[in-house]
């Protein structure tokens, strides 16, 4: 089991950055998938990006170039870095994280982009 927590959410301006965290409750060196969702009002949960125990990265479509996503096995943290920020990437953003069967997700932080 691991609980997460996220931080680092705010209001940014369009073209604006962030860097959300995410810090684990045990060691994560040995969690298989870590990443970061996004759900805008009246939208379904979407992937942001993902990151495996190796370090292999996944991205959508929408962040590729801006977002990165990145792994601190030493502080069992995951970081989403997001640059040029725009309108429609508002949303909560929830940290993931799949052990073995399960998923476990973190609480949400918002972040807004508005001028």
């Amino acid at each position: 089991q691991v609980q997460l927590v996220e931080s680092g959410g705010g209001l940014v301006q369009p073209g604006g950055s962030l860097r959300l965290s995410c810090a684990a409750s045990r060691s994560i060196v040995s969690i298989n998938t870590m990443g970061w969702y996004r759900q805008a009002p009246g939208k379904q949960r979407e992937s942001v990006a993902l990151i495996s125990s190796g370090g292999a990265t996944n991205y959508a479509d929408s962040v590729k170039g801006r977002f990165t996503i990145s792994r601190d096995n030493s502080k069992n943290t995951v970081y989403l870095q997001m640059s040029n920020l725009n309108p429609e990437d508002t949303a909560v953003y929830y940290c993931n994280a799949v052990v073995r069967l399960n998923t476990y997700w973190g609480q949400g932080t918002q972040v807004t982009v508005s001028s």
